[in-house]
């Protein structure tokens, strides 16, 4: 099989864990007997330093023609101070809206070998925790209306009946794969628009009789996931309380470092990034750790090119490497071998 991939490192960090993943790509597709074809894309500062602006037309035609999308990091403090409206993070922005990835699959894993980096009692987290959090992507405070008047600066949540069933749906289709508990993330106690979301996720829960449904304000869900973790499988909700409640439960999880992410559309189509930002204090010094960046290539894998034995491989890769007690400087505890961003990939490489 035959996939050509846009590439786009972006800023900090984003460059060389991107090498790294793409390193275990060409392995896979060598193993495999598949082809991969690279694009590279301008997007975020670098693309500001550039061109001007955070992303041009170029890079998201690029990326929309491409069977999929590879993404590193946007960001730094040299661009902190841009107009709002040219922020490196206008980029994710753009690309997402640009090409309609309106759902996000975030999973907070926590991996047997880390169990130790894990801030949480052993008591809270078992054995360990899996959970999917599945955020709505396009819609909601970030695209909604914004400005300022004088003093006064506000923004619009906004959400409509359609940009609400079909999230609610990916979490319901999602939820049956897995352990078929589905938790509901709203604020219906005060926002109209969580109000509509409540209802619609009640109304679609009779097409999916198989799925245990509960609901939790979005302050209860924060407290829940770092009291009770694990209680949830999938949660669904929207995309600001998804940014922050998939932010903590990456945490619980022992490092950032090491989880994917997948923004998808109705088809197959997807851009895949690890969730961690572009550490630009790091960038080039060859300590960041690219697993998270690996793991989003096997999230691609798996949910675009419907790779699933390439995706596992991948991720058994990762945890031979753990298990054979290699770390980078994030997840580095006394007694295991401690290594730089190139040599996690290498080893990783070779696993396969």
């Amino acid at each position: 099989m035959k996939k050509h991939i846009a590439l786009v490192p972006g800023d900090g960090i984003g460059p060389d864990i991107v090498a790294e993943a793409v390193k275990v790509l060409d392995v896979v597709g060598k193993k495999f007997g598949h082809t991969f074809t690279y694009d590279t894309y301008l997007a975020g500062g670098c693309a500001i330093d550039a061109t001007g602006k955070p992303l041009s037309e170029e890079t998201l035609a690029g990326c929309s023609k491409s069977d999929s999308v590879l993404l590193g990091a946007v960001g730094g403090p040299k661009w902190d101070k841009v107009a709002s409206d040219l922020r490196p993070e206008k980029a994710l922005l753009g690309l997402r809206g640009g090409m309609g990835l309106f759902c996000n699959l975030r999973p907070a894993i926590l991996y047997k070998q880390l169990a130790d980096a894990c801030p949480l009692k052993n008591e809270i987290v078992g054995e360990g925790l899996d959970i999917m959090v599945v955020r709505e992507l396009t819609g909601g405070i970030y695209f909604g209306e914004r400005g300022r008047d004088g003093d006064k600066a506000y923004d619009t949540m906004s959400y409509t009946t359609a940009e609400i069933e079909r999230i609610v749906r990916k979490g319901f289709e999602i939820a049956q794969k897995r352990k078929k508990r589905l938790t509901s993330v709203d604020k219906a106690n005060i926002l109209n628009s969580s109000q509509l979301w409540r209802e619609i996720v009640e109304h679609l829960a009779s097409e999916y009789p198989d799925v245990a449904v509960n609901h939790l304000y979005v302050d209860n869900a924060a407290m829940q996931l770092v009291r009770n973790p694990r209680q949830f499988d999938v949660i669904v909700t929207e995309n600001m309380f998804g940014d922050i409640l998939s932010d903590e439960a990456s945490q619980i999880t022992g490092s950032i470092g090491m989880l994917p992410s997948a923004s998808l559309r109705g088809d197959s189509f997807g851009m895949y990034e690890p969730i961690h930002g572009s550490a630009p204090d790091i960038a080039g010094m060859d300590i960041a750790n690219p697993i998270a960046t690996i793991l989003s290539v096997a999230m691609m894998l798996r949910y675009s090119f419907s790779m699933e034995s390439e995706a596992a491989a991948i991720e058994d890769s990762v945890s031979k490497v753990l298990d054979a007690g290699y770390r980078t400087a994030d997840i580095y505890t006394e007694s295991m071998k401690k290594v730089g961003t190139k040599e996690m990939g290498d080893l990783i490489a070779q696993a396969l």
